[in-house]
């Protein structure tokens, strides 16, 4: 959860709301790639194809990314 300064308080974003901005960036990516695939192939199923395999393989890679720099202590601090 991330912490931002909002009406001169300080909020917490709810797990709810980054679930739902992580579903619409994920819908905007697919959507974006699937116009992008089409426009370069003429073809919708394999335009859907593209981008389905990449969204696929980008949740899983960058699930690897983040266990792996989980392990780095590079850049962590104590909070205050």
């Amino acid at each position: 959860m991330s912490t931002t300064t909002h009406d001169s308080r300080k909020m917490q974003e709810s797990a709810t709301r980054s679930i739902a901005k992580a579903i619409t960036w994920q819908l905007t990516g697919l959507v974006t790639m699937t116009l992008l695939a089409f426009f370069a192939t003429g073809d919708i199923t394999a335009a859907a194809s593209i981008a389905l395999s990449g969204a696929v393989s980008g949740f899983i890679f960058f699930i690897v990314h983040e266990r792996i720099w989980a392990r780095i202590p590079w850049g962590w601090r104590q909070a205050r």
